[in-house]
């Protein structure tokens, strides 16, 4: 009896975990995320299959997608803030979704009839073609941005309750999933596009993302009626409040304007004084993004963490991670995909073990005190990457300009516009050019810079990771709930802007002589975004941030002020 007994607690308390709330979200975030990451690196390459092996389509892409963020991201927060959740969740959902599967049959029908679009119109049908599908993606991606806004920095939050434990592990349970993804979606729908054909890749994923709307709506849905508190949103009340003003009769009882009554990231537009001109409405309307822009980012600005999320914004300016660049600048070393793919992959076990570590010295150490070992541990690493600039094989050369290939295009070479854009000549030419110098060193030297590069950018991935999840949660936990959309849709603006601006840097110097400047230039960035955490662990702190503390004294409760009471 005592032993049929333990076994139906243990299957009970199974089951209410699978059924819980909290793995309801992990479930919608695994296949939401799958999603993304699917789609984000098969739209890249199929722009450049379809603008015949050029990367031109893709850096329009991501130009547009970065700048929409950029300047978007606080008014994207500022809905998610003034509508109901379960209203902001559905309408992301079915946003980016529907988008996704629209673009998707639009490329199914570019590929299947590629030439006889590029003879209609001289070439017209298949341009608007691709605006179309530049301007669909983009949006969908916006509306990723509202969904990661809603899920990762609301709902989580709401669904852990007052638990700051609770919170930093379904933090890094959140990150993990994303890591995993990263690395397991694009591996399937490459090997879908490599046996079958872009046709079909583009059919999968417009499959996968209508069957994964429907589970994800089911979730969403699910997890809304298993948490009351996602129900009631900060600010709600005082909005239905305010709106009952507008009624002429209360308006004149009360004489008080929309503007003195309500708070100034929660403006509607409607809300206008009683007998104002319609020529001052219609203008109060248009101009109402600018100001809820301008109120997003002087919010931000005003926030008692804003030197930590201008901290975790620094370190997107750099050339240290696993992108595009980096991955070029290996090509020109002479590291071939396969040892890249194994690098992806050490990288991706090094930040899951980061995640991992961040809830072991939460616990520990604290909040605050994690992000300074967090930091702390990232810049030691990154010393390697310091020191693979001036080690033997090192392709650093002060005597070749930066801007020599950049001069040499405006001087006025020609170059066929197949061949500029080839990805595939840039890399035969580049390789060209490194093959003899590469050959008349001996292979410790040769490969020793590359190698303690790479070996200070998977390690640095630990503290990289566990000082985001530090970030993402001082966000959670001092961000009041009517201002958290908007917040952080500031913050995804202010990743964009340095993302932006690192791109920018290695086009201005994109020849690998200079690429040892532009290591020195992202880890003076990423130094100088860790003293600003550093500056704000010290004012939040003082002498208390370098005493270690038991877990008995519940350190949250001294650092950083509670959770939210409406939570």
């Amino acid at each position: 009896m005592d032993n049929s007994g333990a076994k139906n607690t243990c299957c009970g308390s199974v089951r209410d975990f699978f059924t819980s709330a909290k793995f309801l979200i992990y479930m919608g975030h695994a296949l939401s995320t799958w999603g993304d990451r699917m789609w984000n690196f098969a739209v890249a390459v199929f722009l450049v299959e379809l603008y015949g092996n050029s990367l031109l389509l893709t850096a329009v892409y991501g130009l547009v997608v970065a700048g929409s963020v950029l300047l978007l991201g606080a008014i994207i927060g500022d809905w998610v803030d003034k509508n109901p959740r379960l209203k902001v969740a559905q309408t992301s959902l079915l946003v980016q979704n529907s988008c996704v599967i629209v673009c998707g049959i639009l490329l199914m029908v570019v590929f299947q009839f590629k030439e006889q679009l590029a003879e209609l119109y001289n070439g017209w049908i298949l341009t608007t073609c691709y605006i179309l599908v530049i301007t669909i993606a983009n949006i969908a991606n916006l509306a990723s941005t509202a969904t990661a806004i809603t899920i990762q920095r609301d709902w989580v939050v709401v669904v852990a309750g007052q638990d700051s434990s609770t919170l930093a592990d379904m933090n890094a349970t959140v990150r993990i999933i994303d890591q995993l993804t990263n690395i397991l979606a694009p591996m399937l729908v490459g090997q879908i596009m490599t046996f079958g054909s872009p046709f079909i890749g583009c059919g999968f994923i417009a499959g996968w993302n209508l069957c994964s709307m429907c589970v994800e709506y089911a979730l969403l849905w699910t997890v809304y009626q298993k948490t009351p508190a996602l129900s009631m949103k900060g600010g709600q009340k005082e909005q239905q409040q305010e709106l009952k003003q507008l009624s002429p009769p209360k308006e004149l009882e009360n004489g008080q304007s929309p503007e003195e009554s309500s708070q100034p990231l929660m403006i509607e537009a409607s809300m206008v004084k009683p007998g104002a001109p319609k020529q001052r409405s219609c203008c109060y309307q248009v101009s109402e993004p600018l100001r809820t822009l301008r109120a997003g980012w002087v919010a931000y600005y005003n926030q008692n963490i804003f030197f930590a999320g201008m901290s975790l914004s620094f370190l997107y300016m750099t050339v240290l991670g696993f992108d595009c660049i980096t991955t070029g600048y290996a090509y020109t070393q002479g590291l071939n995909g396969s040892v890249l793919s194994l690098l992806m992959g050490a990288s991706a076990v090094a930040g899951i073990c980061g995640t991992v570590a961040f809830t072991w010295v939460r616990k520990k150490c604290g909040l605050i005190r994690t992000g300074f070992i967090s930091g702390t541990a990232q810049l030691s690493c990154l010393i390697l990457c310091v020191v693979s600039v001036f080690a033997p094989g090192s392709p650093l050369d002060l005597s070749v300009s930066p801007f020599e290939d950049i001069y040499s295009h405006l001087m006025g070479e020609t170059v066929l516009p197949e061949a500029e854009h080839s990805l595939t000549s840039l890399l035969t030419a580049v390789n060209a050019t490194t093959a003899a110098p590469a050959e008349e060193l001996p292979p410790l030297q040769s490969y020793m810079s590359v190698s303690l590069l790479f070996a200070g950018v998977i390690a640095a991935r630990m503290g990289l990771w566990s000082f985001d999840l530090t970030v993402t949660q001082l966000i959670q936990e001092n961000v009041k709930e009517s201002e958290r959309g908007v917040i952080n849709g500031v913050q995804n603006s202010m990743n964009y802007l340095l993302d932006l601006l690192h791109f920018i840097m290695v086009i201005l110097a994109p020849n690998p002589e200079a690429f040892g400047l532009l290591v020195l230039i992202s880890v003076a960035f990423v130094a100088m975004g860790h003293v600003m955490y550093f500056g704000f662990a010290f004012k939040s702190l003082g002498s208390r941030l370098f005493l270690c503390c038991s877990p008995e004294q519940k350190v949250e409760e001294v650092e950083s002020p509670s959770l939210p009471t409406t939570v």
